[in-house]
């Protein structure tokens, strides 16, 4: 999952930089801080620990979660078992089941390594059925989760004491392995967003649909996602138990999650940078906010206690981020992209040569029904390597709807589509563009907070063998479509024109058979269809790929084609070369139109002649 070779120095770097913080702080609370500010710098820590586990799957998946407070719970009660004194064990937990009794007294190491085990199982149970869902639905599932884990510790009481005191545990945690917890979070979740599964994963973020068609398997990633976060949550939960001493599970849920989530939406969900910036930033107003909620003297001023005055405060600062900074005070890159130090700009290769051995695409009397509708109807050719194929239609015929259906996004309800054998309607849709197929869409969808090199890697990274260098790949891609000097941007801050090609140049990147392309030129200008044309004329005479165009510009289409396929209202109604189509009655009526004959001028009447009245 984390392929250290393939991460470049901007990775390792940005952990150091975040590192070196954590470092100085716990330095600085093991020699000059006092008690107070020494056990807020731990508390920092542990709470960066906490946000990063959270961020490494909602900050990379999009999906925000609110059962990761669950795992800081469950890892919480199970190191405070395993580190219990049997004394202490025989008045707090009388009726303790004697196989739990019997693993008490463990050293904290120990004992956080036990919890992690736990932490683990638990997540790897839910994360599988979570990982399958998104949007509003995985959020409410993990809600779920936290109220689950809420009840089922209050109703354990023989265990955790249900809803009283927790106590009996030692108290304190070394600053060593609080800090070495928190450096740990900072370069896994730094790693991890730059490694192929971090920016697969991104990519889905932005764009699930797109990136499944550019072979990425959303549901495996999002669930190696939940379980490492958990991992590291679980990690925090067992150093804040015994930073407390003593607890219940009020102290794990909605007030907690709250203000972890406000640490992590503040600074900035996408970035590791955000997420620990702004746990520093809520840590510090929170501790001034309690010390104005309870009153007291402020500058001279006699200040009233405030209740609620914490919550209310940090409520306001996330608006106030959110109204002027709607991706949080850190923005969507991390310190060391924004400081230049991305080391990937190696040369371009050549484009790498398909590796698939499919010979045609057949689309064999494809039909697609909704709800009773026809959407296709018996739609019948081929796609051969090294020719284009143009697809035309009046709106509404059915033109996206095939595509979708050759792409596997839309089974078809009668008739299959087969590249080199193999049906498609067989494979997942992640795996049908490592069968050989690309594609763009009629919408653009690109990774838009992604830059245009990661647009193009994550496809790249889909089809890679082990040890290859993507980077290269990926630049050899932009090249064809002219957009290398433009890597470095956001895909959102690119024209329209460029937009486009950068969809082609992520196709490309799979190392296609066959290339579907969506209304590549539509809403271009004339002189960007043209360095379109040329792009893709390039790419069958360079590459012999087989290419589908869907396009309304006729005029693009009777140059670049070599055969066209004609749809009207879901059914195929001409198939042959540009000249034969030009001149099908049926083609005319529906598509082209007829050119409307001169009317013939008047011929005046003779002077004197009167016309008769009809």
């Amino acid at each position: 999952m984390l392929n250290v070779r393939q991460l470049g120095k901007s990775a390792w770097v940005g952990s150091a930089l975040l590192a070196l913080p954590l470092v100085v702080i716990a330095l600085l609370a093991a020699t000059v801080l006092p008690a107070s500010a020494a056990r807020l710098a731990t508390l920092f820590l542990i709470y960066v620990t906490a946000v990063l586990g959270n961020h490494i799957y909602s900050g990379n998946s999009g999906i925000m979660s609110f059962g990761h407070t669950s795992f800081m719970a469950i890892g919480a009660y199970a190191s405070a078992l395993l580190t219990i004194s049997p004394a202490a064990q025989a008045t707090a937990l009388p009726n303790l089941p004697g196989w739990i009794a019997a693993m008490n007294g463990q050293p904290l190491p120990v004992a956080l390594a036990g919890a992690l085990v736990i932490v683990l199982i638990v997540a790897l149970i839910f994360g599988l059925p979570i990982a399958r869902l998104g949007g509003s639905a995985a959020s409410i599932a993990t809600l779920g989760l936290l109220v689950i884990t809420h009840v089922t510790l209050v109703a354990s009481t023989d265990i955790t004491r249900g809803s009283q005191t927790f106590f009996g545990i030692p108290r304190g945690t070394p600053m060593w392995l609080v800090l070495g917890c928190a450096v740990a979070a900072v370069v896994i979740a730094r790693l991890y967003r730059s490694c192929r599964d971090g920016l697969a994963l991104r990519a889905a973020r932005e764009d699930e649909i797109a990136a499944g068609a550019v072979g990425v398997d959303v549901v495996r990633l999002r669930f190696r996602a939940f379980v490492l976060g958990a991992v590291l949550c679980g990690a925090s939960g067992a150093l804040y138990a015994h930073f407390l001493g003593a607890f219940s599970p009020k102290d794990f849920y909605f007030n907690l999650t709250f203000l972890l989530l406000s640490m992590l939406i503040l600074g900035g969900i996408t970035t590791v940078s955000g997420a620990v910036g702004g746990t520093a930033v809520i840590v510090l107003l929170v501790e001034f906010l309690r010390r104005v909620e309870a009153g007291g003297s402020l500058a001279g001023l006699t200040l009233p206690p405030v209740f609620g005055l914490t919550d209310i405060g940090i409520g306001l600062v996330i608006l106030a981020v959110m109204y002027r900074l709607r991706e949080g005070l850190f923005g969507v890159r991390e310190l060391d992209e924004r400081l230049g130090l991305d080391t990937t700009a190696a040369p371009p290769l050549a484009l790498a040569p398909t590796r698939i051995t499919a010979t045609s695409l057949m689309i064999e009397n494809v039909g697609k029904t909704f709800a009773g509708l026809t959407a296709l109807e018996q739609v019948n050719f081929s796609i051969e390597p090294g020719l284009v194929t143009g697809l035309i239609g009046p709106n509404g015929a059915g033109k996206s709807t095939l595509i979708n259906a050759i792409c596997g996004i839309v089974p078809p309800s009668s008739g299959r589509v087969l590249i080199g054998g193999q049906v498609v309607a067989d494979l997942a849709v992640h795996d049908v563009s490592r069968a050989g197929l690309g594609r763009t869409f009629q919408n653009i969808r690109l990774f838009k907070n992604l830059t245009v090199l990661e647009n193009v890697r994550v496809a790249a990274n889909s089809v890679a063998r082990p040890g290859e260098d993507t980077a290269a790949a990926a630049r050899a891609a932009l090249a064809v479509v002219g957009l290398t000097d433009l890597a470095p941007r956001l895909a959102v801050t690119l024209p329209y024109g460029a937009q486009r090609r950068l969809e082609i140049a992520r196709a490309l990147a799979l190392s296609p058979r066959f290339l579907l392309l969506d209304e590549p030129a539509a809403g271009m200008n004339p002189a960007e269809t043209d360095a379109l044309m040329e792009v893709l004329r390039r790419i069958r005479a360079e590459h012999k790929l087989g290419l589908l165009v869907v396009e309304h510009d006729l005029k693009l289409i009777m140059r670049l084609c070599d055969r066209i396929v004609v749809l009207n209202k879901g059914q195929q109604i001409a198939i042959g070369t540009p000249a034969e189509i030009r001149a099908n009655p049926a083609v005319i009526d529906a598509y082209i139109g007829r050119k409307r004959t001169a009317p013939q001028p008047t011929q005046a009447p003779p002077a004197g002649q009167v016309l008769p009245v009809t």
